[in-house]
């Protein structure tokens, strides 16, 4: 094996170690959605197995002549990587979300791959070494080279890869690349028939994985993104993100709203600006634009600029659902809400909604004082900021949201059903945040039987002191409950 040959050996093993714990995120998201969690577990995983597949390959190199051994790896590490997706679609519908099981599931689908892929340093280093002069010379290049390959593989998995391709059509392109590169290593050896069987175990891996079916109907660059139809109300639309329900949208009545926190967010919006005048709104996440379209033919004039990072999102509702999320007083800009909103004009909007998930959680780098402070700029002196929150019992993210509200925001409040209020239930929650008196007599009157909102002292007793969120410490993850 040439010295160039080894070195893009070397550089492709690692790349592919890397564009496989990236694409790994994507794959269980349908399951177990994308938390700190996910990709903890994926990368203790990948690391566990980088680490074995290096002890593992360095006693097959003393063991047995490492020519003979690298083609076969590579091989191995292919066919597991282009199973990965079949493997964690059949696994993926029985586990739960709790770390335990994102290891579990992780091991499952990646430890094989990442074991299989890291064998091949050890053994090239040791094919490669010629004299026992130059062996520090030549363990630190392979070294250089793999982390160069590492690296590479990271940043064309994330800035290309996921932007173009779903993640089955990555998994298949890195399988067959490297079994393509491990039946050339050994075609070289023994012969074109030896190159054979590879090829079909190829195949064979590429059927099967072909007929286990992806929970996900469009691929977004974030999200697994399902939109139902509702048996109830044919115009009714479910909009599913990984393992959570979005949105719901009447694609022919806009101002149907069929989730409560919606319903709750609007009334808000209604008890706060009487009459029908038309707003301004800036919304956090665009979702399924429920509330846009509610707000557009509610009051009529209105104008929603929604900040949404989910370009294939945008673009898949807006055929799905068949509307433009630019025209008539819509505006959508692409990109990270934290950063967008940067560029909003200060005192501009009567209302800001905040409806952006990662999973079941805000992104935390959303649920700061900092970025609180930058709404509030944004806001007119009588507008009002809503957020959705979900949360269970303790509740210590709502109560941690709510305290940071209260760093910022002069007035308030909550709204929630009471016995969500009594702290005994957890689900959607609607916080609210002014600069001005909240309107708690016209909400109240508004909201449902058995729904509540608390304001003021009242809110203060229910964070229990919490301590408030900032760009420093925000540990959004490890504070929300799960059902």
């Amino acid at each position: 094996m040439s010295r160039r040959f080894a070195e893009f050996v070397v550089f492709i093993s690692s790349a592919s170690i890397l564009v496989i714990e990236i694409v790994a995120g994507r794959m269980l998201a349908p399951y177990v959605g994308v938390t700190l969690e996910t990709f903890t577990g994926i990368i203790g995983v990948i690391l566990a197995g980088i680490a074995w597949g290096a002890w593992l390959g360095g006693r097959m190199a003393d063991a047995r002549p490492p020519e003979k051994v690298i083609g076969p790896a590579l091989i191995i590490g292919g066919i597991m990587a282009a199973l990965s997706p079949a493997i964690i679609d059949i696994v993926g519908r029985s586990i739960g979300r709790d770390p335990l099981s994102i290891v579990i599931a992780s091991g499952v689908g990646f430890l094989a791959p990442a074991i299989a892929l890291s064998t091949v340093g050890p053994l090239v280093v040791k094919a490669s070494l010629t004299s026992l002069d130059e062996t520090g010379t030549t363990v630190g290049r392979f070294s250089a080279v793999g982390t160069v390959g590492a690296i590479a593989g990271t940043f064309i998995a994330g800035f290309v890869l996921l932007r173009f391709f779903g993640t089955r059509q990555i998994a298949f392109g890195v399988g067959a690349v490297l079994v393509l590169v491990g039946v050339v290593i050994i075609v070289r050896q023994t012969g074109w028939k030896s190159g054979v069987g590879p090829t079909a175990a190829l195949l064979a891996v590429t059927g099967f994985a072909a007929i286990v079916t992806s929970p996900c109907e469009f691929e977004t660059e974030y999200v697994c993104l399902l939109v139902v139809v509702d048996s109830e109300r044919p115009t009714g639309r479910e909009i599913w993100s990984d393992i959570y329900r979005i949105s719901y949208v009447d694609v022919e009545d806009g101002t149907h709203l069929q989730a409560r926190y919606a319903r709750q967010m609007a009334q808000v919006v209604d008890a706060t600006f009487a009459g029908d005048t038309p707003l301004a709104a800036l919304y956090i996440g665009g979702g399924g634009f429920t509330i846009p379209r509610w707000l557009s033919e509610s009051r009529p004039g209105s104008t929603n600029t929604v900040l949404e990072i989910d370009r294939i999102m945008v673009e898949v509702l807006e055929q799905e659902l068949d509307f433009d999320a630019n025209a008539d007083g819509n505006t959508t800009r692409i990109g990270d809400a934290r950063l967008l909103i940067a560029d909003e004009t200060s005192d501009s909007f009567d209302i800001v909604v905040g409806d952006a998930f990662s999973g079941a959680t805000v992104p935390w780098h959303l649920t700061t004082v900092e970025f609180l402070r930058e709404v509030q700029r944004v806001l007119t002196l009588q507008g009002v900021y809503v957020i959705n929150v979900i949360d269970y019992p303790p509740l210590r993210f709502l109560r941690a949201e709510l305290a940071t509200f209260e760093e910022v925001f002069p007035y308030v409040g909550l709204v929630a059903p009471d016995s969500f209020l009594a702290g005994d239930r957890g689900g959607n929650f609607v916080v609210i945040g002014s600069d001005t008196p909240i309107q708690v007599d016209a909400i109240a009157l508004l909201l449902e039987e058995s729904t509540g909102i608390i304001a003021g002292d009242a809110v203060t007793s229910f964070t229990g002191g919490a301590q408030p969120l900032t760009d420093n410490y925000a540990p959004a993850d490890q504070l929300i409950s799960r059902r």
